[in-house]
């Protein structure tokens, strides 16, 4: 990031939340900062700030912050250096006949019975559970960037949905959320394999994944695409 950049992001009014129990690590206390709201934002401040280990969700820029507790790293692929490993192989044999399509940022109802059946099956004590359409559409279709929703189907089936922001350089990972009663289809790691084609496609060097979290099971995911790359306090790293 140039001197610019950074004198730019560091006139930013950034708010914090009061310590919460860790959603992810059992007996952990968290704190979340954010960029405050009504500041008017953009997508060349968001590809700064995503750097720094920001994520978007629905109108609002965070970042955790807890006070004992660094578990939580940003984590993005280079997508000219992934090399897909024999399971992600796998799944695209699997699913050789899954076409990708990008659509608009709108309410469909199609994706929002998926989004329910999804969260009740993988989800269900979740705050996330039993949305309403407009607890969806808040998350994941009003934004004040350049978002997409990247619809996986077969035969007219939809499959699964990954909601991305495309930021002029990178492609980030708001959200994914597919059906869950076809678990042999991979359909998770199948939509993050597609992302990456896509972002190559584009002609961008990064896939952002949002955070890895080392002592949670179910981040465990996001560190089998390699390499990849984690963000420390000294700066991005790169893990083989």
């Amino acid at each position: 990031m140039s001197q610019l950049d950074q004198a730019r992001t560091r006139r930013l009014t950034v708010l914090a939340t009061p310590e919460h129990a860790c959603p992810y690590i059992a007996g952990r206390s968290a704190r979340t900062t954010f960029i405050e709201p009504g500041t008017p934002l953009n997508t060349a401040l968001y590809a700064e700030l995503i750097e720094q280990g920001f994520r978007r969700s629905g109108y609002y820029l965070y970042r955790p912050r807890c006070p004992r507790c660094s578990a939580c790293q940003s984590l993005r692929i280079p997508v000219t250096q992934f090399r897909a490993r024999r399971r992600h192989q796998r799944c695209l044999r699997c699913n050789i006949d899954v076409r990708l399509d990008s659509v608009a940022p709108r309410y469909r109802d199609a994706h929002f019975a998926l989004y329910c059946r999804y969260l009740a099956a993988r989800h269900p004590d979740s705050s996330m559970a039993n949305p309403t359409p407009e607890n969806y559409q808040s998350f994941l279709t009003r934004s004040w960037c350049n978002t997409e929703l990247l619809e996986l189907r077969e035969n007219n089936r939809l499959l699964a949905v990954a909601v991305v922001d495309d930021l002029g350089n990178a492609l980030s990972a708001v959200y994914t959320f597919y059906e869950p009663e076809l678990p042999e289809r991979s359909l998770g790691t199948l939509s993050i394999l597609r992302a990456i084609t896509e972002t190559r496609r584009r002609g961008y060097d990064y896939l952002y994944l949002g955070y890895w979290i080392a002592g949670c099971a179910r981040m465990w995911y996001k560190s089998e695409f390699r390499p990849h790359e984690v963000l420390t306090p000294t700066g991005w790293v790169s893990v083989k």
